[in-house]
């Protein structure tokens, strides 16, 4: 049996690029088939896609720079202000590149997404092309990604789903890349409604998907 949609989590989506995962959320709630409203976007960069991208989706963006900060913890405070100010259920890093430093209130609340299947070519450093260069140096024939339940590690924290593709003979990053990318759009929504409709539990460091 199916469980019931339940109301639209408050998704409060964290960036430091290009906002691609963002805007593939967005329209996805247009579509109704992502059962979730955005109320703020927060970059910790003014410079990057992003940003724009989110006003031109009519979406709140605070940008808060993260050099801008003398230490990680204040940084953070300011995050978690942001995100209280606007009534977030559930927090998605969403190509944030800066250590968050989860609250209590927010703990099982923060979702990221990896372009590698964790916990594999992860870690701090291990973001973007350097994963896709690490994957095929290792002469893996699979890759895929990662959506997990945050903590205060980088790319740690219990696993959700993963969803995998093929690398290629002749594969360079940015093929690879892609193909990965064309994953995170199926797994990142799947996962946050996924905890929108209360289908989540979570027992130590593992995740069962309730229903």
């Amino acid at each position: 049996m199916e469980c019931p949609m339940s109301s639209p989590v408050r998704l409060g989506v964290l960036i430091s690029g290009s906002g691609r995962t963002m805007v593939n959320f967005a329209q996805r709630i247009a579509a109704g088939s992502l059962n979730a409203v955005i109320p703020i976007v927060v970059s910790s960069r003014a410079d990057v896609a992003g940003v724009q991208r989110a006003r031109d989706l009519g979406l709140e963006v605070e940008v808060l720079p993260r050099k801008q900060f003398a230490s990680m913890e204040a940084f953070s405070d300011a995050i978690t202000a942001v995100l209280g100010r606007y009534d977030v259920g559930l927090v998605a890093m969403a190509g944030f590149l800066s250590m968050y430093r989860i609250p209590p209130q927010f703990h099982r609340r923060v979702m990221n997404i990896h372009p590698a299947l964790l916990p594999r070519f992860g870690g701090q450093g291990m973001y973007g092309h350097k994963v896709h260069e690490a994957v095929i140096a290792a002469g893996e024939r699979e890759s895929g990604c990662t959506v997990h339940f945050a903590d205060n590690e980088y790319d740690h924290g219990p696993i959700i789903l993963q969803r995998r593709c093929p690398v290629l003979p002749g594969d360079t990053p940015d093929t690879l890349a892609d193909r990965v990318f064309e994953q995170e759009l199926i797994a990142y929504p799947e996962a946050v409604n996924l905890f929108a409709n209360g289908r989540l539990k979570v027992d130590g460091g593992t995740v069962t998907i309730l229903g």
